[in-house]
C-alpha cells in the first residue's frame, strides 16, 4: 500500500512537471532561435547599408576588411555581391571573387529587394546554419547584397543546457516529493499495518499487540477502535465457548456413567419380558455418550488453532487396518490394503488415525458378510504449476452405497441415510471433514466402481519434491475392489 500511495503521488508530481517544463523548454528553444535570427537580420541590414555607402563613394576596396571585421565580431561569415550578383568578397572563401551567384535563390530574392532568413544543413559537416541574405539599397537601385552565415551549434548547446537544467530541477523536485510522499504514505499505512498484525494475531487466537487508536488519519483511528472492540468481543465469545465445551465435557461424563450403572443394576430385578427394553435403553445411552463425545470433539477442533504436521499415510493406514482386522473378522469382512511404502502428508496431530477409524467404522457397519473394505493410497498429479502435490486415501466398501443427493448431505451433522439400520450419531463424517480441512485437505464421497461407496480423502504431500514412491493407481483400486469377492470365494486370504 505504501508503494501504491507513493507511486500515485509521484505520478501526479511527474505529470505536473512535464506539463510545466516541456512547454517551457520548447518555448525557450523557439524564442532563442527567433531572437538570434532577428539580431542576425538587423546586423546584416546594417552591414548592407555600410557596404552600399562604401560602393557609392568608390571605396569598394574597403569591403574585404569591413567584412572580416564584422565576421570576427559576430562569429559568422560574410559574403558581399554587387547589383549583378557577382561576388566582391567572401570571408569563408567558399565563393571566388568575381563568381556570379545571381542564380542562387537567396541572392536572387535579395536582388529583388526581398530579404531571406532561413536555416539549412551544409555538407560535408552536416551542421545546421542560419543564413541571412539582405539587399543593400531600395528596390529601384539595389547596390549590393550581403549574406551572413552563422553556425547554430552554440545556440543548440545553450538550449541543451537549459533542458538539462530543467531536468535537474525536475529530478530535484521529484526527490523532494518522494521523501515527502514516503513520509506521508508511511504515516497513513502505519495504522493499517498495525491492523494487519492484530488481525493475524486474532486468527491465531489471541491479540497481544492491539492497534493504536491515537495515530493516523481519523478514519483509520475509528477503524482501529472498532476493530479492537470487535476483537475483544470475539475473544470473550471464544473463551466462553471453550469454557462451555470444557464444562460440558466434565459435567456430562459423570451423570451419563452414573445413569448407565443404575440401568445395569436394574437388570437382575427385571422380568425377562422387560430385558429388551433395558437393552434398548442402554443402547440409546451409549449412542448419547458417543454423540456428546463427538460434539465436544468438534467444538474443540473448531475453537483451536492447530498447525499441520507431517505423517506417513501408508504407515498409519497399515497400522489402523491391523487394529480393525479383528473386528472385521467377527463380521466376516476382509480389509484389503494397497498403496506405497512411504507417503508423507500434512495433517493435524492425531487426525489421520481418527479419519481412518471413522471411515472404517462406517464402511464396516454397511458391509455384508463375505465382502471386503479396501484401503488404497493414490498419488495425485498436481493441477497446474503452483498447485501442491496431493495424496489420496480411498476407503471403498461394497455396501448399498448412496445416491448423489445423499452423498452431498452425508457430511451434515446428525444426518443419517434413510436406509441406515445402525445406531450411528451422524457426527463421524462431519468430524472427518473438519479434521481433513484443518490440514489443508478435502474429503468427498463417490460411487465405488463395483457398487458401494468410495470415501476419498485428499491430503497435501509433505515432501512435494519426489514422485518416485510406488503408489497404487486408480486402476489398481478398481481391480482390488472388484476382485475381492472372487478372492474370498477362492479361499485366498
Amino acid at each position: 500500500m505504501t508503494r501504491r500511495l507513493l507511486l500515485s503521488h509521484l505520478s501526479l508530481i511527474l505529470l505536473v512537471l512535464l506539463a510545466l517544463e516541456v512547454p517551457f523548454g520548447v518555448f525557450y528553444a523557439r524564442s532563442e532561435l527567433s531572437r538570434f535570427s532577428h539580431a542576425a537580420e538587423q546586423g546584416a541590414m546594417t552591414l548592407a547599408e555600410v557596404c552600399e555607402d562604401k560602393m557609392e563613394h568608390g571605396l569598394t576596396a574597403d569591403l574585404p576588411e569591413l567584412a572580416d571585421a564584422y565576421g570576427q565580431r559576430t562569429g559568422g561569415t560574410v559574403l558581399v555581391a554587387d547589383r549583378r550578383g557577382v561576388v566582391l568578397t567572401d570571408t569563408a572563401a567558399h565563393a571566388m571573387v568575381g563568381k556570379d551567384l545571381s542564380a542562387e535563390p537567396d541572392i536572387s530574392s535579395a536582388l529583388h529587394d526581398h530579404p531571406v532568413v532561413g536555416t539549412r544543413r551544409v555538407p560535408p559537416t552536416d551542421g545546421e546554419y542560419l543564413f541571412v541574405t539582405v539587399p543593400g539599397g531600395s528596390n529601384a537601385s539595389v547596390a549590393c547584397v550581403v549574406r551572413t552565415v552563422y553556425s547554430l551549434v552554440p545556440l543548440k548547446a545553450r538550449v541543451h543546457t537549459a533542458w538539462l537544467v530543467l531536468a535537474a530541477a525536475g529530478l530535484g523536485v521529484l526527490a523532494a516529493a518522494s521523501l515527502i510522499g514516503f513520509a506521508l504514505a508511511r504515516s497513513i499505512t502505519r495504522p493499517v499495518r498495525a491492523l494487519e498484525r492484530a488481525t493475524a494475531q486474532l486468527a491465531e487466537g489471541r491479540i497481544t499487540d492491539p492497534p493504536a487508536t491515537d495515530c493516523g488519519p481519523p478514519e483509520l483511528r475509528r477503524l482501529a477502535a472498532s476493530f479492537t472492540r470487535t476483537a475483544t468481543r470475539l475473544q470473550h465469545l471464544l473463551q466462553a465457548q471453550q469454557a462451555f465445551a470444557s464444562d460440558v465435557s466434565h459435567q456430562l461424563k459423570s451423570p451419563l456413567t452414573s445413569l448407565r450403572l443404575r440401568l445395569e443394576n436394574f437388570e437382575p430385578h427385571l422380568a425377562p419380558c422387560a430385558q429388551g427394553s433395558l437393552d434398548k435403553a442402554l443402547g440409546e445411552l451409549e449412542r448419547l455418550s458417543r454423540m456428546v463425545q463427538g460434539l465436544l470433539a468438534l467444538a474443540r477442533l473448531e475453537n483451536t488453532e492447530i498447525r499441520a504436521e507431517a505423517a506417513d499415510l501408508s504407515t498409519v493406514v497399515a497400522d489402523r487396518a491391523g487394529i480393525w482386522t479383528a473386528f472385521a473378522d467377527e463380521q466376516q469382512v476382509e480389509i484389503l490394503v494397497s498403496g506405497g511404502t512411504s507417503v508423507p502428508v500434512l495433517v493435524v496431530p492425531g487426525a489421520l488415525e481418527q479419519i481412518i477409524d471413522n471411515l472404517l467404522s462406517n464402511a464396516l457397519r454397511v458391509s455384508a458378510p463375505g465382502t471386503s473394505v479396501t484401503l488404497a493410497v493414490v498419488n495425485t498429479p498436481a493441477q497446474g504449476g503452483h498447485a501442491p502435490l496431493m495424496a489420496e486415501l480411498h476407503v471403498i466398501d461394497q455396501g448399498p452405497g448412496m445416491t448423489e443427493a445423499e452423498r452431498h448431505r452425508a457430511f451434515d451433522r446428525f444426518w443419517r441415510a434413510p436406509h441406515a439400520d445402525h445406531d450411528g450419531t451422524g457426527l463421524g463424517l462431519a468430524l472427518v471433514r473438519h479434521l481433513t480441512r484443518a490440514g489443508g485437505g478435502e474429503v468427498i464421497l463417490e460411487e465405488a466402481p463395483g457398487g458401494g461407496l468410495d470415501a476419498v480423502v485428499r491430503l497435501r504431500r509433505a515432501d512435494c519434491g519426489t514422485q518416485q514412491d510406488r503408489l497404487a493407481t486408480t486402476s489398481d483400486i478398481d481391480s482390488a475392489a472388484r476382485s475381492a469377492p472372487a478372492r474370498r470365494s477362492a479361499g485366498v486370504p
